[in-house]
C-alpha cells in the first residue's frame, strides 16, 4: 500500500487546521437539505456563502498556516452542528422523515445522564429513518472545493464525515436491509463514489473524518469482528483515490466541543490506522490529552507508513495557547516522529457552535507560529503570517513626532 503525497510531498513540518471553522455572525443562512445549486440561486444565499468562504479562508491565510480548508460552511447552523453527519443523509437516496432516537434504538456510546450537556445534544437531535436502499445523490462537495480553491493559491483541504460513525444515528424501518452492516456499507460506497467525483475535479487533499475504529476497538478489542468490518468498510469508501493525500482524522467528539467518550485511549487502534487502513495522513487528538501516548510511535521513527498529524491546541479550551506552548508540544512530537513525517494542526475543528471566531483564529495563529519556532531550530524556512506582523496589527498609536 503505496503512500501518496501530493499537498504534503516534499514538505518538513508543515501546519495546518482540521477542518470546520465558525460561522461569520452575518452568514446567517443554511442549506437544509437543499442542493447547493438551488441555493445558489438565491442572491442572498450566493453572496453570504461566498463570501464567507473567502473570509475563512482569508482568516486561515492570514494567520500562516500552510494548508487551509473550507472550514465546512456547507453544513447547516443546526444544535451542536448535527449537519456535520446530517449533509449525506438529507440528500443521498434511501432515507425518510426527520425523527427523535428512541432510548432503545440509540448507541450505548451515547446514552449520558438527564442534565448534562451531551444527555441536551443527543436527545434532541434528529434523524432521518432507513425507509429503501441507500443510494448515492450529489453532496455537491466538487462545487464547494472548487468555490474554496478559487480564492487561495493555498492547497484546500476538503474534509467530510465519515460513513460508518453517521451508522451510530440510524434506525431501520425497511426490509431492504437485515442489519446495520449492510446500511454502513452501502453508505461507504455511496459517500466513495461522491470522493471520486471530487478528486475528478482537481482536489488532490481529502480528509475523512471520524471512522469509529478507536470507539469500536477500545470497546470490543482490536480483533473484534466489528472492527475488521469497520476497517473494510473504511477501506472501501476511499477505494481508488490511489492519486489523492487521503487524511484520516480521529478525535473523541466535537459537538459544542465535548468529548464524548472517557476512555480516550488509541493504544488499541494503533496498529488498524497505521496499518489497515488506507490513507497517508493519520490525525490524532493530542493537546487535550496532553501529548498522551505520543510515545507509541517511537519504535517506528523515520519508518512510518503514513505521515502523522498532531494536535497541538485544543478545541474544547477557550484559552488561546502561546506559540512557545504550541512549540512546546511539537518538540515533544519530534521525539517519537521524524520532521518529515509530522505535521502540526488542532486537535479538531473550531466550528460546531463551540468556539468564536477570535479564539479560532488566535489559535490557529499559534500553531503557525509555535511551528515557525520549531522549523527556526531545526534550520528550516520559516512561513511568517500576516497576523504576527508587528506594522500589520490592528490597532496601532502613531508616534507624536517631536514627542
Amino acid at each position: 500500500m503505496a503512500i501518496m503525497l501530493t499537498t504534503t510531498a516534499g514538505v518538513v513540518l508543515p501546519c495546518t487546521t482540521t477542518g470546520s471553522w465558525p460561522r461569520p455572525h452575518w452568514f446567517d443562512v443554511s442549506m437544509w437539505g437543499r442542493p447547493l445549486d438551488t441555493c445558489m440561486m438565491d442572491v442572498r444565499f450566493r453572496e453570504k456563502f461566498q463570501d464567507a468562504l473567502a473570509t475563512v479562508i482569508s482568516d486561515q491565510d492570514r494567520a500562516g498556516i500552510d494548508i487551509v480548508t473550507h472550514g465546512d460552511l456547507h453544513c447547516d447552523d443546526d444544535m451542536a452542528g448535527r449537519s456535520w453527519h446530517h449533509y449525506p443523509l438529507q440528500r443521498w437516496a434511501g432515507f425518510g422523515g426527520d425523527y427523535l432516537q428512541s432510548e432503545e434504538t440509540r448507541s450505548p456510546w451515547l446514552r449520558y445522564p438527564p442534565g448534562t450537556l451531551l444527555n441536551e445534544i443527543y436527545t434532541g437531535w434528529r434523524w432521518p429513518r432507513v425507509v429503501d436502499k441507500i443510494e448515492h445523490r450529489p453532496l455537491d462537495y466538487p462545487k464547494i472545493w472548487r468555490l474554496a480553491q478559487a480564492k487561495t493559491s493555498k492547497p484546500v483541504r476538503f474534509g467530510t464525515c465519515c460513513s460508518q460513525v453517521m451508522g451510530l444515528f440510524l434506525d431501520l424501518h425497511t426490509s431492504k436491509y437485515k442489519d446495520q452492516r449492510e446500511v454502513i456499507w452501502d453508505m461507504a460506497v455511496a459517500m466513495n463514489t461522491e470522493l471520486r467525483a471530487l478528486r475528478d475535479a482537481g482536489c488532490k487533499s481529502i480528509q475523512i473524518e471520524e471512522p469509529t475504529l478507536h470507539f469500536w476497538a477500545n470497546t470490543y478489542g482490536r480483533d473484534h469482528d466489528n472492527v475488521k468490518f469497520m476497517i473494510e468498510c473504511f477501506n472501501r469508501e476511499v477505494e481508488g483515490l490511489d492519486d489523492v493525500e487521503v487524511w484520516i482524522h480521529t478525535c473523541w467528539g466535537n459537538p459544542n466541543m465535548q468529548r464524548v467518550i472517557e476512555d480516550d485511549s488509541y493504544h488499541e487502534s494503533f496498529q488498524l490506522y497505521l496499518e489497515a487502513c488506507r490513507g497517508d495522513v493519520w490525525t490524532l487528538e493530542m493537546k487535550d490529552r496532553e501529548m498522551r501516548e505520543i510515545e507509541l510511535f517511537a519504535p517506528l521513527k523515520g519508518n512510518l507508513k503514513k505521515k502523522i498529524c498532531v494536535g497541538t491546541v485544543s478545541h474544547r479550551k477557550l484559552q488561546v495557547e502561546s506559540a512557545e506552548e504550541v512549540a512546546t508540544s511539537i518538540r515533544a512530537a519530534l521525539k517519537y516522529i521524524s520532521p518529515e513525517q509530522l505535521i502540526v494542526s488542532s486537535d479538531c475543528g473550531f466550528g460546531r457552535q463551540g468556539c468564536n471566531r477570535d479564539i479560532a483564529f488566535f489559535k490557529t495563529v499559534a500553531v503557525a507560529q509555535g511551528t515557525n519556532i520549531v522549523r527556526r531550530e531545526l534550520g528550516l524556512a520559516e512561513i511568517t503570517g500576516r497576523a504576527s506582523m508587528p506594522t500589520l496589527q490592528t490597532d496601532i498609536v502613531p508616534k507624536v513626532a517631536g514627542g
